[in-house]
């Protein structure tokens, strides 16, 4: 193995786990308040709760990663991505336990509309309903397949992926930032200069590519403000996708650790899971595999699968380079 390769595969390996974690450490308080969770906080993985499930049972969010990776481990195929989202829905592939517990409204619809053999990337809605989370919690596989790719094709790539199930320009920006943030913490391993690099450059370079400046309006905490001088009662951590990805990179910035980061995600409440995945993903680049408490990985659920996907995933982007 290279020092490239192995460097590949312990970014995907750290990313692609940070997630998964941050998921399963999410699941039991899935729509709890933040009140309720200031009451009785998350210090740890928990079994059963919101959906009944054991310890370390990761959810849609993982599930949807999960069935990204597998494609791009062998190359690029939108249909083939939609044809795993269908086949994770209707018959529990990549499935923590074989069912699936959790999955969203809008995602629902898109993958409905998929098995009638709609287009992929005009099965997801548009309109305002179409603003949540659900693509932005599965799109970090995708980093590791455009991340040496110019600008204009990093953003169609992703604008594609996303509109498998959330196809609203909210949502295609807000997986296109998460995706240039945590592209930078890859080399930099400096979060504060990477805010910054991605606050001056983020609007010019989407603007560059034809994308109207009032679409990524929205996102303006992120880009105009600095989003880790807000208090905590400033951060929403619902299912809008633009509070998500607010809160989860409020949480990698005002935390200094892989576990501080993901349990402050967790305990914002709501929609747990997906928050502290989110964060989860990008923590696990900034603070590398060895940061996440092992206690966590050995209880997670299908660990050595994950494992296994994370290096093929890594030997097949490696093969497709040649």
């Amino acid at each position: 193995m290279t020092p490239s390769s192995a460097n590949l595969t312990d970014h995907i390996r750290s990313s692609l786990l940070g997630l998964a974690v941050g998921d399963a450490l999410g699941v039991p308080v899935e729509f709890k308040s933040r009140s309720t969770l200031k009451q009785n906080p998350v210090k740890d993985m928990r079994g059963y709760g919101s959906h009944g499930q054991p310890a370390g049972t990761w959810s849609d969010d993982s599930s949807l990663a999960f069935c990204l990776a597998e494609v791009l481990s062998v190359e690029f195929d939108l249909h083939k991505i939609a044809s795993n989202f269908v086949d994770w829905k209707e018959k529990g592939y990549w499935t923590p336990h074989g069912i699936v517990f959790d999955i969203g409204i809008a995602t629902t619809k898109a993958i409905n509309k998929l098995k009638h053999r709609v287009r992929p990337d005009l099965a997801g809605y548009t309109h305002q309903e179409s603003y949540g989370n659900g693509s932005l919690m599965r799109i970090l596989p995708l980093l590791f397949y455009i991340k040496d790719k110019p600008l204009n094709e990093r953003f169609g790539l992703t604008k594609l992926v996303s509109s498998i199930t959330h196809a609203q320009m909210q949502c295609v920006i807000g997986c296109f930032y998460y995706l240039e943030f945590a592209r930078l913490l890859i080399n930099l391993k400096d979060k504060l200069e990477v805010y910054a690099i991605v606050k001056k450059t983020f609007p010019k370079n989407l603007e560059s590519i034809g994308v109207a400046l009032d679409e990524v309006e929205p996102y303006d905490r992120l880009l105009t403000d600095d989003i880790f001088t807000l208090k905590a009662e400033e951060i929403e951590s619902g299912g809008y996708v633009v509070e998500t990805l607010e809160a989860s990179v409020w949480c990698l910035m005002t935390t200094d650790s892989y576990t501080t980061a993901v349990l402050k995600a967790v305990n914002l409440g709501e929609d747990t899971d997906t928050t502290a995945a989110i964060t989860g993903g990008l923590a696990g680049l900034l603070y590398g595999y060895e940061q996440i408490p092992g206690e966590w990985i050995e209880v997670l659920a299908r660990k050595d699968d994950i494992e296994d996907l994370c290096r093929r995933f890594a030997s097949g982007l490696e093969k497709q380079k040649k």
